[in-house]
């Protein structure tokens, strides 16, 4: 269950209006740590309740796009797993990047969740029609956010909030139904 740092009834309204996930990967999708091996092959751990709740959300018609402020082969090679098909790597001026996927998509700021943890996701948090923090983000980052996960980023956060939005959305039966026949 998230925990609504605004009026619950204003971030149920906000929750009607999303069509888009926009994530956030080192400390949202993972949980940070970067594993580098002596020969300098970095490798992270995504959570598969995360990847299966964006699977879901797909299921539901919804869009799944992600920004980084890192370049990583593996992350790419995870979201394009995923069927993401909007990834902004490199991104270390994130609202140019939301202002460019906006154009890209056609979508309204007022349609995107934006899940973001640092310092560097301010702007686009500031923007977002539902701005969402872990709770591992940094204290400014839960400041700006309407909604804070209960699980930490890498540990199912994503799909914690996906499961609450198919919830509000009245998608939830439906997605879920193929695994209850």
């Amino acid at each position: 269950m998230l925990s609504w740092l605004i009026e619950r009834a204003e971030g149920e309204r906000r929750a009607q209006r999303i069509e888009w996930l926009l994530l956030d990967v080192d400390g949202v999708l993972t949980d940070g740590r970067l594993f580098i091996g002596v020969d300098g092959t970095e490798r992270l751990a995504f959570h598969v309740h995360d990847g299966h709740g964006l699977r879901m959300w797909q299921r539901a018609g919804r869009q799944v796009a992600v920004v980084s402020g890192r370049g990583s082969p593996g992350a790419r090679v995870r979201c394009e797993s995923l069927g993401v098909e909007h990834i902004y790597q490199d991104a270390h001026r994130k609202l140019e990047v939301f202002q460019q996927f906006l154009c890209d998509t056609g979508a309204a700021p007022e349609q995107v969740c934006f899940v973001g943890d640092e310092l560097v996701d301010l702007p686009v948090l500031r923007q977002a029609g539902l701005a969402v923090a872990v709770p591992n983000a940094v204290p400014e980052v839960c400041a700006e956010a309407h909604v804070l996960t209960r699980r930490s980023g890498g540990h199912g956060a994503v799909r914690e909030l996906i499961d609450e939005l198919l919830r509000i959305q009245g998608e939830w039966e439906r997605v879920t139904a193929r695994y209850y026949t």
